[in-house]
């Protein structure tokens, strides 16, 4: 049998570079080393049917660190919808880009 280990203490320290920011796009490149997510604001242009996107910041995430992400999402989000109902997506003919 192997013997127990306490849990550690975490302390999450914003580092001087820390920003928060809100995104409404999300694009995923996936490499066989690693995952990027490329996080951005869709901007509505004043051309009709024309949108643009401004990323403004990507990272890089490893396989298993991309997967442990996936499950933590997956938990919040069926939280979520219990709480607050389905979270309903648009459908792809809108105007709006879901990713």
């Amino acid at each position: 049998m192997q013997p127990q280990h306490p849990q550690p203490s975490v302390e999450l320290v914003n580092g001087p570079d820390f920003r928060d920011g809100y995104a409404n796009s999300v694009q995923l490149r996936v490499s066989l080393w690693d995952f990027y997510l490329l996080f951005g604001n869709i901007q509505q242009d004043s051309r009709p049917g024309h949108v643009a996107i401004r990323s403004f910041q990507g990272i890089y995430l490893s396989p298993q660190q991309a997967k442990a992400l996936l499950n933590v999402l997956q938990q919040n989000v069926q939280q979520y919808e219990s709480a607050f109902g389905e979270i309903r997506l648009e459908p792809k003919g809108d105007t709006n880009i879901v990713q």
